[in-house]
């Protein structure tokens, strides 16, 4: 096929406002390592709306694409392009790709995490003004630099599972493994009804738990949960001292084995030690907004909690979270977390959508339609 020179994208102009339709430049040379994509498939992820209400912003990170888990079909290669294993990546190739790393810092080299890479890039933080312009999913086509981590995706695994594996999913597989897994019979109580909430309500049923709480809102959610393993749910509009007292209630007055936030609301903090079980753990995950409110560390110690926290994933969680789809295909109805597909032009509808909590996951998949 011709390869491209320009793409159509839905551009972040402004917080809060409609995404703008224009047409973008793509790289006139594909770099050594770097692949050039048509995206088949993007799925919205809660950090795509925070960025475009303005909750995450910086200086001059204006204008930009949004869209941080997709999938797409290999269209040009540049020299050597190989993926996460070494592999040759051939023309036609469905990939994914995780967040780009150097290879070279202390984060790379010492610690071995590409999560704490120094220069670690994501594609959805890439200006749309400045070269290579379109890195992320609210695209046509988009460019996969040469130290993003690129994963072959084996063909049972949908275009959906596989998009929002990209981040949701190796989020939360990677927060588990943080946390130390989930002991068989234990208690759990997922804070957050989202996306990754009802995926980590669904790992910690798999897993073997004995008692699953998720705690959210609104009320679909909550029933969409118990369809994902949840033994039981909690609607946070009654307050933290409600739902605390009702884990304590769930829990024989034990509390939790296991706390994970994966809603980040400022009373995450106070409620996940309150909820929490002698000697339990605690993992922090959503917590990316402002300061929460206070709780005294005496709790903690007290209790003697463990309290880690778990940045996003890297792509050996990536690969983990597809083998996951992979192996648990049949075990829960992951289509429900996904809304019908449409095109680059019902975008901003579709953020507003999830704004405002009327859909769990968007997808987009910008063949759809044309303007």
């Amino acid at each position: 096929m011709t390869i491209p020179t320009t793409t159509r994208a839905a551009v972040l102009t402004e917080h809060g406002a409609p995404l703008t339709l224009t047409e973008l430049p793509l790289p006139e040379h594909i770099e050594p390592g770097a692949a050039l994509v048509r995206i088949t498939c993007t799925t919205l992820c809660g950090t795509d709306i925070e960025i475009w209400a303005g909750k995450m912003t910086f200086p001059g990170m204006l204008p930009m694409v949004l869209g941080h888990e997709m999938v797409g079909e290999v269209i040009a290669l540049g020299d050597g392009a190989v993926d996460a294993l070494g592999a040759p990546l051939q023309l036609g190739d469905r990939i994914g790709w995780s967040e780009s790393v150097c290879g070279e810092c202390f984060g790379c080299t010492v610690l071995r995490q590409p999560v704490a890479c120094a220069k670690r890039g994501y594609g959805f933080l890439q200006r749309s003004d400045v070269f290579p312009y379109a890195t992320a999913g609210l695209s046509e086509y988009a460019y996969v630099t040469p130290g993003a981590q690129k994963l072959r995706l084996p063909a049972e695994v949908k275009d959906t599972w596989a998009s929002a594996a990209g981040c949701a999913a190796k989020t939360v597989l990677r927060a588990f493994d943080r946390a130390g897994g989930v002991r068989p019979g234990s208690r759990v109580v997922v804070q957050g009804s989202g996306a990754l909430g009802l995926f980590a309500t669904a790992v910690a049923s798999i897993s073997g738990a004995g008692t699953v709480i998720t705690a959210g809102a609104p009320a679909a959610r909550l029933e969409l949960a118990q369809r994902f393993g949840a033994t039981h749910t909690i609607d946070i509009a009654g307050g933290s001292n409600a739902t605390v007292a009702r884990v304590l209630e769930l829990t024989d007055g034990q509390g939790a084995d296991l706390v994970l936030d994966f809603a980040g609301a400022p009373s995450i903090g106070p409620e996940a030690v309150g909820m929490a079980a002698q000697r339990g753990t605690v993992a922090i995950v959503g917590s990316t907004g402002p300061t929460g409110d206070a709780f005294p560390l005496s709790a903690v110690m007290g209790k003697e909690l463990t309290v880690v926290g778990s940045l996003n994933g890297d792509v050996s969680d990536y690969y983990r979270s597809i083998e996951f789809f992979r192996t648990f295909a049949d075990r829960f109805p992951w289509d429900d977390l996904f809304s019908a597909p449409c095109g680059l032009d019902e975008a901003s509808d579709r953020i507003a959508n999830m704004h405002e909590l009327r859909e769990v996951k968007a997808v987009i998949d910008p063949r759809l339609s044309r303007e």
